[in-house]
């Protein structure tokens, strides 16, 4: 039925009952009664399905505004709003059901009034509820004509169904917990809310929550009303009291693990009590300065009124791409950290959702605010009322929000991408965590050490850091981030501590410490050209990990004799679009070029596991380090496969040497990732030999990967189909013993000398051998002095590392002998754990 509406603008058509079978069809009936009541040519209607296709109009609490395109404008005869009541819902966005579709067609400004109401009226969920199901349309006429606003926050009553319970979280309500309170009380349809005294807040609002500023041993009560009120309070009760045991064991472990850094470690120790920050070590090294805590700088964003539908639109994307940003972060913080550290991310996607902030920002565009302005005056008022409870860890939260919120902007307008406050003399830099890009582009003469509170020492944030020899830990936990800036301290990257105001004599002996590993490190670079030939003459390749063209001269210098492994996962990471094959022909040349006919082996796109691509629009995975990784990607991607392989059979046929014999190749040799059997092989080699044939290019050896027990157990077999094998020794241990290379808790254990590892390693080379195959490590333990010399000793003909290794290395097998090298492997392999492989080191027996 159709509702008349009173006699200002816009006409409310109303259609209560309707069942449309999906989003589409919604769309369309709610334009036919736009159509019928003569608001809009019917040519509207297809525009109103083509914002779909750009823009989520989902705005939230099962109310959907679908509109049309802004070019479509002139198809809007008068202004009108067509609402279908859906009581049974239809799957919009995401899984997210609609309940009230609310069309609009809209002249002028119109709309400004419309998205005002709907902003108010979705906060009220009592009436809402009532909407979904009245069977009165003057009750949804009356809620989208009326401009009174409704309350945000409640009385400083109780609603009828109470629960009284004290906060036992020893940390109070911070957003962890808060936001699984959220997600709970938002899968219930009656109202919730939580009292303290006299501030009430929405208990589906977790800036709400947040604003209570509970701690431990405050009194609350939580109240429900409405549908299944007795089974939304029950439900949001088990979850509240639920979570008590977990944040207790949370705070217990942080005791313990403070109680532990303590102790002495195996290395440099201060004689004095300076207060200890223990992680893990994830690049060697010693560095002495102040500490600065790694914070975003302020841009200034300029006020710039746009239409509301415009602005309203670009806001809308801006949300949807940083909500994907986080979800990508929180499913690889699962991953690596656990569901505990990746709620971090699931509380800031939750605050980018919450009503009050998306309310206020709205209203701001409304008064005539531009979406840049209003999103980022909407974030500070609401951080602001957080930091000022007085409450560290809500002022913690009051920071997650600025984070969040300059995503965002960022998102409104890349030209508002905020930088990092960096200051111009040297630092150790403290962060939450950092990207591969992020910590690539780090300078050492300003950044001497790095502290992250997350991440794991074989995380690309780490290895970057070693090839930089930036001294870092990892892991070092939340209580990093709250740390002050401060005058000095002491980041110890090979014990994983971090030394905060340590006395005078603590300095002067990190510096001697320091001053003395540095003459170890200088008399080695000074004979670094020379070859990793032992004392009995047997010769090992030793050669670089790098990523571009740039990072290859210092490699040379420091004693590469090639390039053992490219990974060219950073063309893709480090970008926002996936890079063409003339793109990638470029960089396989400039490498090439840089390496003036020195060998490069390059690693085929090794995207999975803990290297995710948003651009790529890869399914999300469960466990994706057991998923579509690596070559399983490759083989199901031809259109990432084929030009790829094309950019480097190119570069390969432009590099051959114009005197070079026939049949001569160029320097370059393409290995295939996470290999598993030898059907996988086969098919990759037919690729890649077609591609070669049609392109012209001369015969690239081509390796694999072994990474997984079961290429290593199979190396034999797989060795007939290969021309050499590459091993991945990070990989390779997080397989064997089942232990997540990216889990911090269990990153001590995740050990690659241990003796079921090195025992997967001897199987590989043994395999190859029977063939004449080449065998490469490109691990990291290939960079650890000790780790080399048990890889040659196992049979491992090449090794690959960080060029700032190569020195120490290098010098390291020079003072061996090869028949001792191999005693000692064997004598390795029969330790009973990595502990016991380690003692030998100590015992000198490599010498």
């Amino acid at each position: 039925m159709l509702a008349p509406t009173p006699s200002f603008a816009p006409q409310i058509l109303v259609r209560r009952a309707a069942r449309p079978a999906s989003k589409e069809d919604a769309i369309r009936e709610a334009a036919q009664l736009l159509t019928a009541a003569g608001c809009i040519d019917a040519a509207y209607g297809d525009g109103m399905l083509r914002r779909e296709t750009v823009a989520n109009t989902f705005l939230g609490h099962g109310v959907v505004i679908p509109h049309g395109m802004v070019d479509d404008r002139h198809l809007v005869r008068a202004s009108g709003i067509a609402v279908l009541q859906v009581p049974d819902g239809v799957l919009w966005h995401d899984g997210q059901s609609a309940h009230l579709v609310v069309a609009i067609a809209a002249q002028s400004d119109t709309h400004i009034t419309i998205l005002r109401r709907l902003t108010r009226l979705i906060q009220d969920e009592a009436r809402l509820a009532h909407l979904r199901t009245t069977e009165r349309d003057a009750d949804i006429v009356e809620a989208l004509s009326a401009d009174s606003a409704t309350g945000v926050s409640g009385p400083a009553t109780d609603l009828r169904q109470r629960f009284d319970w004290t906060v036992d979280y020893p940390t109070g309500l911070h957003a962890r917990p808060a936001a699984h309170w959220v997600e709970v009380a938002k899968s219930c349809r009656a109202r919730i809310q939580v009292r303290s005294g006299a501030q009430v807040a929405d208990a589906k609002s977790l800036i709400g929550l947040l604003q209570l500023g509970l701690r431990c041993g405050d009194a609350v009560t939580i109240s429900a009303e409405g549908d299944d009120e007795a089974g939304a309070l029950a439900r949001i009760c088990a979850a509240v009291t639920g979570l008590s045991a977990g944040e207790k064991a949370a705070a217990q472990r942080a005791a313990e693990a403070a109680a532990k850094a303590a102790g002495p470690v195996a290395g440099w120790n201060p004689a004095g009590g300076p207060t200890i920050m223990a992680g893990i070590g994830a690049s060697p090294g010693i560095a002495i300065g102040p500490v600065h805590v790694l914070a975003s700088a302020e841009v200034a964003v300029p006020d710039e009124p746009e239409p509301l539908t415009t602005g309203g639109d670009r806001l809308h994307r801006a949300l949807g791409a940083t909500a994907d940003q986080l979800k990508a972060l929180a499913d690889d913080t699962e991953r690596r950290l656990g569901k505990a550290d990746a709620a971090i991310f699931q509380a800031q996607a939750e605050l980018i959702q919450d009503t009050d902030l998306i309310t206020l920002a709205c209203q701001l565009m409304v008064e005539g605010h531009g979406v840049a302005f209003a999103w980022n005056e909407a974030v500070s008022r609401l951080a602001g009322q957080l930091a000022a409870l007085g409450n560290p860890v809500l002022a913690g939260r009051a920071a997650d929000l600025r984070d969040v919120g300059r995503r965002v902007l960022a998102q409104i307008d890349p030209a508002l991408k905020s930088g990092h406050d960096l200051p111009d003399s040297p630092c150790i830099l403290i962060a939450p965590d950092l990207a591969p890009s992020d910590t690539a582009g780090l300078d050492p003469a300003r950044v001497i050490g790095l502290a992250t509170a997350q991440g794991g020492p074989s995380s690309h944030t780490a290895i970057l850091a070693r090839t930089l020899g930036i001294p870092a830990i990892v892991a070092g936990g939340p209580g990093l981030l709250a740390l002050a800036n401060q005058a000095t301290a002491i980041l110890d990257g090979g014990t994983g501590r971090l030394y905060l105001d340590p006395s005078p004599d603590d300095v002067a002996s990190a510096e001697d410490w320091r001053r003395k590993q540095r003459a170890q490190a200088e008399a080695e670079a000074r004979e670094r050209a020379l070859p990793a030939r032992t004392r009995d003459g047997h010769a090992v390749a030793v050669g670089a990990n790098v990523n571009n063209p740039e990072q290859v001269p210092f490699a040379l210098d420091q004693g590469a004799e090639g390039v053992g492994l490219m990974r060219t996962e950073f063309l893709f990471l480090e970008r926002g679009d996936t890079p063409s094959e003339d793109d990638q022909y470029a960089t396989y040349s400039g490498m090439l070029k840089a390496l003036g006919g020195r060998p490069l082996i390059v690693r085929t796109l090794d995207i999975g596991g803990d290297k995710q691509v948003a651009h790529l629009n890869l399914p999300r995975e469960e466990n994706p380090f057991l998923g579509v990784r690596g070559a399983r990607l490759l083989l199901r991607r031809p259109d990432l496969l084929e030009p790829q392989l094309r950019a480097l059979y190119r570069a390969a046929k432009d590099h051959v040497a114009a005197d070079a014999p026939t049949g001569a190749h160029a320097p370059l040799s393409i290995m295939m990732p996470m290999i598993t059997s030898v059907p996988e092989v086969l098919r990759l080699r037919a690729i890649a030999e077609g591609i070669r044939a049609e392109i012209g290019a001369p015969y690239v050896p081509l390796g694999i990967m072994i990474e997984v027990p079961a290429a290593a157990i199979q190396a034999d077999v797989l060795a007939r189909h290969c021309d050499f094998f590459s091993i991945g020794t990070n990989d390779l241990t997080q397989y064997a013993l089942a232990i997540d290379r990216q889990n911090t808790e269990l990153a001590p254990e995740a050990d690659s000398l241990h003796p079921a590892v090195l025992r997967l390693i001897h199987m590989t080379c043994e395999g190859a051998a029977r063939h004449g195959r080449f065998v490469g490590v490109c691990g990291g333990i290939a960079g650890d002095p000790f780790g080399a010399c048990l890889l040659a000793g196992l049979g491992v003909h090449e090794l690959s590392m960080t060029p700032r290794d190569l020195p120490g290395v290098k010098a390291r097998l020079r003072g061996a002998e090869i028949a001792a090298l191999k005693a000692l492997a064997l004598r390795a392999c029969e330790q009973e754990d990595a502990a016991g492989v380690r003692v030998l080191d100590a015992e000198g027996a490599a010498a």
